[in-house]
């Protein structure tokens, strides 16, 4: 019985491998909230864990650019304009700073602020000079975790004939997370790249692989999707 379900598992993972391998025509890259506001040194949401991963990320970027897959990046932004039905966000550091009042983590700090009173600096929503999108390259402003949820995302996609998925950026847990099980419920083939996301907390970046693999997204590492993207370029020529 053991040794059927081992095989079966392994039929299972061949099958989610097939389904979701990146043909470069039919993928996009969503590189999500690699913002000033999540990975400056000094930022009231500070991820620094974000900060080893833009490396990586760059290098997938500029891997999706040269084969011709498009890279798409979305910001989180809060606007005192847009009503929130909770009354304030979950994180009160996006709240414009209190004149007079020390900022930083749980305090109202104008972190990834839009508008009149918008955050800069380390609390800008800008993403981050090192992996600045080009001319062209789709930018999704965002005020919820869901870069689905009320953005055109998913027309943008479908518009290009994009049914395969890459997913990078932070915060594992919240945008990531809800990103990709958003997507995986439209039917995308999801990708994570394993070393292209990050959070604070190793064991729950774990818990999230454990929960995508099951049911939600491929896992490979950037340096997997690259060999993947640049040997589907080769052999479409």
């Amino acid at each position: 019985m053991i040794i059927n379900d081992l095989k079966a598992a392994r039929l299972r993972q061949h099958d989610i491998d097939t389904m979701h391998r990146c043909l470069p025509d039919r993928t996009s890259l969503l590189v999500v909230d690699m913002q000033c506001g999540f990975l400056d040194p000094g930022a009231s949401l500070e991820v620094p864990k974000g900060r080893a991963i833009v490396p990586a990320v760059r290098r997938l970027i500029n891997c999706c650019r040269r084969v011709g897959v498009a890279v798409m990046f979305t910001q989180f932004v809060y606007s005192t304009a847009v009503p929130c039905l909770r009354g304030r966000p979950f994180g009160v550091e996006h709240l414009p700073p209190r004149d007079g009042k020390a900022n930083g983590f749980g305090r109202p700090s104008g972190n990834c602020l839009v508008g009149p009173e918008a955050g800069r600096g380390a609390e800008s929503a800008d993403i981050v000079p090192a992996l600045s999108p080009l001319p062209g390259e789709l930018v999704v402003a965002s005020h919820v975790y869901d870069k689905f949820l009320d953005t055109p995302l998913d027309l943008a996609l479908r518009s290009r004939q994009s049914t395969h998925l890459i997913v990078a950026g932070v915060v594992t847990e919240i945008c990531v997370n809800c990103t990709v099980l958003s997507a995986a419920n439209r039917n995308y083939h999801v990708t994570v790249a394993t070393d292209g996301v990050a959070t604070l907390d190793d064991a729950v970046q774990a818990t999230c692989f454990d929960i995508w693999r099951r049911k939600f997204a491929r896992l490979r590492t950037t340096a997997q999707l690259i060999r993947e993207l640049n040997r589907a370029k080769r052999d479409a020529i």
